[in-house]
């Protein structure tokens, strides 16, 4: 199964208008315009019944006590967990591209609405959700596709992994308001394929994306 884009480019930098946030003028991050990446795939394997799409980032830092502090960076060394920024299920087993823009395309203060997708799908909730929980003006469901943020001052630049994935079944077993770990855990023994697209990204002046 291949996976194409033309939005990204596999092992560069993901452009700003993919991204949840972007270097400011003045302070740090301004709000971006936040657009979900085109995606398209081919060679799926006799039998697929659906696809799901998952975008994590595997660098975040596992403590936030450094993120965004004045005055502080967060360490290279500090162990870095899964951010889920996209989670979608059920899409028919047809569909063979998401259109740039289509599912996101902007940043909505307490999350966009969900579960229900374009294309007949479902969206999950992403990371968003519990990073705003404490934030009176944000807090929300965030479902479907939020992009990019990393800390302004992280040490090391941050990967983002688009993964399309060939399933044997035609509804993930997930109800209600979903997470990506859930997800991850419902198609365990049902992926036919799968396929990557890693890009990077940065809001630290000082480390390039």
């Amino acid at each position: 199964m291949q996976l194409t884009s033309q939005s990204l480019t596999d092992g560069t930098p993901i452009a700003g208008e993919f991204a949840f946030c972007v270097p400011a003028a003045e302070g740090h991050v301004a709000l971006s315009t936040n657009r979900n990446p085109h995606l398209a795939w081919a060679g799926a394997p006799a039998g697929t019944q659906s696809f799901a799409v998952i975008c994590h980032d595997p660098d975040v830092p596992s403590r936030g006590d450094d993120v965004n502090q004045e005055g502080r960076s967060v360490p290279a060394d500090l162990p870095r967990v899964d951010f889920f920024h996209w989670v979608l299920v059920d899409l028919p087993a047809g569909t063979t591209a998401i259109e740039a823009g289509a599912h996101s395309s902007s940043v909505t203060a307490n999350g966009k609405p969900g579960p229900d997708a374009p294309g007949g799908g479902r969206h999950g909730i992403n990371d968003y959700t519990g990073w705003f929980a404490g934030d009176a003006q944000m807090k929300g469901n965030y479902f479907g596709y939020d992009g990019p943020c990393p800390p302004w001052n992280d040490s090391i630049r941050h990967r983002y992994v688009f993964t399309v994935f060939a399933l044997d079944i035609p509804r993930v077993p997930v109800e209600g308001i979903f997470t990506g770990q859930q997800v991850r855990d419902a198609i365990a023994g049902h992926i036919l394929a799968q396929a990557s697209l890693t890009v990077s990204y940065s809001l630290n002046p000082a480390v390039p994306a």
